[in-house]
């Protein structure tokens, strides 16, 4: 895993103002904290930040964070972003120990595909989109699989489906639901009208086979009066 460090600079003024003209030179205001040590406010160039975050851990990163020439092992624990614009406006840094397990949510992505669901006409929707780990900081998954392979209508898979890697644990509930398949509303409306279609024609032919019986017992009656004529 190739290292990522990124160059903080300190002594930002806190408050608004400070903060909005801090980020029109390019910057994001922050503070780093964690592990009983006083907290840190600084800043980071937004283009460095970038670059430390579009890694294949994402935001998981494990960032070394250099301030006044000291190295910080450390993640990024909350990024704000402006609510309308949702570019970043401030940033969190947790430090960490690289002895001791950190809880970090991974994404969960679904492999394989689901035959018997898409035969039916159905789909797989998953549920949960990300799981809560503890993980030793250098073993940070960046992403966890959930196989759907074997996945039925009306079945799920859960969280105990998930293939964990070694030293990566979940308090979260092994029969959480992660992905279930199921049946569309277009296929169920379809269903409905093949079937509403269906007992309409069987509607018809009962229909069509008491007027027969009728037609039969009119002319069985007329022949039995013709008979006590005689």
């Amino acid at each position: 895993m190739k290292e990522i460090v990124l160059a903080a600079d300190t002594g930002r003024n806190s408050g608004t103002r400070p903060s909005k003209r801090l980020r029109t030179t390019g910057s994001i205001p922050g503070v780093l904290y964690g592990l009983s040590h006083d907290s840190i406010p600084l800043s980071v160039k937004w283009p460095e930040l970038r670059l430390a975050l579009t890694t294949d851990a994402g935001v998981n990163a494990v960032i070394q964070l250099e301030v006044d020439g000291q190295r910080h092992m450390s993640i990024v624990k909350d990024i704000q972003r402006h609510p309308v614009k949702r570019n970043v406006i401030h940033i969190d840094f947790l430090r960490i120990d690289p002895n001791q397990k950190v809880t970090v949510d991974v994404p969960v992505v679904m492999i394989g595909e689901a035959l018997e669901v898409t035969q039916a006409n159905g789909m797989v929707d998953q549920n949960l989109f990300s799981l809560t780990v503890d993980a030793p900081p250098m073993s940070i998954p960046n992403e966890l699989e959930v196989d759907i392979s074997n996945l039925t209508v009306g079945d799920s898979v859960r969280v105990e489906d998930i293939g964990l890697p070694e030293g990566v644990t979940t308090e979260t509930d092994p029969e959480e639901t992660v992905a279930v398949g199921m049946i569309t509303r277009s296929t169920l409306e379809a269903i409905a009208a093949e079937e509403a279609a269906a007992a309409e024609a069987e509607e018809g032919v009962e229909g069509q086979e008491t007027g027969e019986d009728v037609t039969e017992a009119s002319s069985d009656s007329q022949d039995t009066a013709e008979d006590s004529e005689e």
